[in-house]
């Protein structure tokens, strides 16, 4: 029997040296970048008929995969500024406002109701549990948002751990330096898991509501090996290599860890966004990045990012004691590799900005 999958893990909590909330500065400036987008759309798009004229009056979001750290709350006032600036500018009553929090079971949502902004003009829930699946009951959400977060499967595929499988990945804990049948085995995992988010959705979001995505996708035309943050994953697992070949850890737990995330080709996207029938795309484009955000790639910072990602994925499967150690030897290897430094050779992802409307 093949070993069992990689599940995913939340990012690292807490606020200290690597946590999410003090190493998400790449995710905060696509979020900045996308609100003009999503405040365009929220007055061009969203249909506010049906809850101006119930009785409730309640406006619901829902931030999926929200983490913790500002990032998810800055993303909810713009969308609730956008939505009270709508209400004022059509003469409809005042709205109140439901968010949900949601991310998984082991995402550190103490950390998250601790930071809630003192004078927030919203109710606040945490909805533990996976994006992947149904979370809300039927036509209940108004909008969604969702940044940074499907590049994440809900597993690894298990064929990746199987010997008898073309698909097998000994010595290796991702896809981007694989062959062929590594790759195939990634893309349809992540296939499998979009078009059941987008099933999940489409059950939940109101007649007429809005979803937001922002996804880091592949270049086209480039393959997995010739991107920074791809290769910086394949460098990582080259320190795990090395630490199993100096005994501090075994092979085999090298060999049945692959990392459960993959990034659709912005082609490979809309495919499977437009093969789902209950949503319209209203917008589909790459974020207009400034060139501070992408300049910020200096081994500190790409160190503590990579880490505040993965740590938690990285204990799960090889326990407490490696950290420090696994850490320091990627740092020595992002220095001495060309990953950041060579531009021509390898090259950033593209982060998309999706706007879905769900049909009537």
């Amino acid at each position: 029997m093949a070993p069992e999958s990689v599940s995913s893990q939340a990012m690292m909590g807490g606020d200290g040296q690597y946590s999410y909330a003090r190493n998400s500065e790449f995710q905060s400036h696509g979020v900045e970048t996308a609100k003009a987008i999503i405040n365009r759309v929220i007055s061009d798009k969203l249909d506010l008929t049906r809850v101006a004229s119930s009785s409730s009056k309640v406006f619901s979001i829902a931030d999926l995969g929200c983490s913790v750290g500002p990032n998810t709350f800055n993303a909810v006032q713009n969308i609730i500024d956008s939505v009270k600036l709508k209400c004022q500018s059509y003469g409809h009553d005042r709205l109140e406002f439901q968010v949900f929090f949601n991310d998984l079971v082991s995402n550190d949502f103490n950390a998250l109701y601790k930071s809630l902004p003192s004078d927030r003009q919203y109710y606040a829930a945490g909805v533990p549990g996976s994006f992947h699946n149904r979370l809300f009951p039927k036509a209940s959400i108004n909008f969604f948002h969702c940044s940074y977060g499907l590049q994440w499967l809900s597993s690894t595929p298990k064929e990746l751990n199987d010997q008898n499988s073309p698909a097998y990945k000994k010595g290796r804990i991702y896809y981007s330096r694989g062959p062929n049948e590594v790759v195939e085995a990634y893309s349809a995992e992540s296939a499998k898991g979009i078009e059941s988010f987008l099933q999940a959705r489409a059950q939940e979001l109101a007649s007429g509501g809005l979803m937001a995505l922002i996804v880091p996708c592949l270049p086209d035309g480039i393959s997995p090996g010739e991107c920074s943050v791809l290769a910086s994953a394949d460098l990582l697992g080259d320190c795990l290599m090395d630490m199993a070949k100096m005994g501090l850890l075994s092979e085999s737990q090298v060999d049945s860890f692959n990392l459960p995330s993959y990034f659709p080709t912005p082609q490979e996207l809309k495919a499977l966004l437009k093969r789902n029938a209950s949503f319209s795309i209203e917008k589909f484009g790459p974020l207009a990045l400034s060139a501070q955000r992408q300049l910020a790639t200096n081994t500190p910072t790409v160190v503590s990012h990579l880490r505040a990602n993965l740590e938690m994925l990285v204990k799960e499967h090889f326990g407490n004691g490696i950290i420090e150690d696994l850490f320091d030897r990627f740092s020595k290897k992002i220095d001495e590799s060309s990953v950041y430094s060579q531009t021509s050779v390898y090259k950033p992802l593209v982060e998309n900005v999706i706007i879905l409307k769900r049909n009537t």
